[in-house]
């Protein structure tokens, strides 16, 4: 018998979809040596921190996605609201990063 969703699950997954994606920009620089924007850079968020802080910070917005995703409520990928609800949280973030990181790498057309 599956348990019935609260409104504050929802929420945790929106976020826990934002985490996420956020993880991957981090993470992806991180791992592959390029400096990236950070909030622990000078300035916060737009100047460059180096790989190993990326990685850090891209693992971390993996444990509190995961600590959001996992851990509250009984998220079911076979349950579509809950991955619209995810799916969300990532595309809005993604959309946001995009504009966001797209000013200092000339995507931001």
């Amino acid at each position: 018998m599956q348990s019935e969703s609260k409104w504050y699950h929802y929420i945790s997954y929106f976020f826990g979809g934002a985490f996420l994606a956020n993880m991957i920009p981090h993470l992806v620089n991180g791992v592959s040596g390029a400096p990236f924007q950070s909030p622990f850079a000078t300035p916060p968020g737009r100047g460059l921190s180096s790989s190993t802080i990326n990685v850090v910070w891209g693992m971390f917005n993996l444990v509190v996605a995961y600590l959001l995703v996992v851990r509250v409520g009984r998220f079911d990928l076979r349950r579509t609201k809950h991955v619209l609800v995810l799916g969300l949280g990532v595309l809005i973030m993604s959309l946001m990063l995009a504009h966001s990181f797209g000013k200092y790498h000339g995507g931001d057309l």
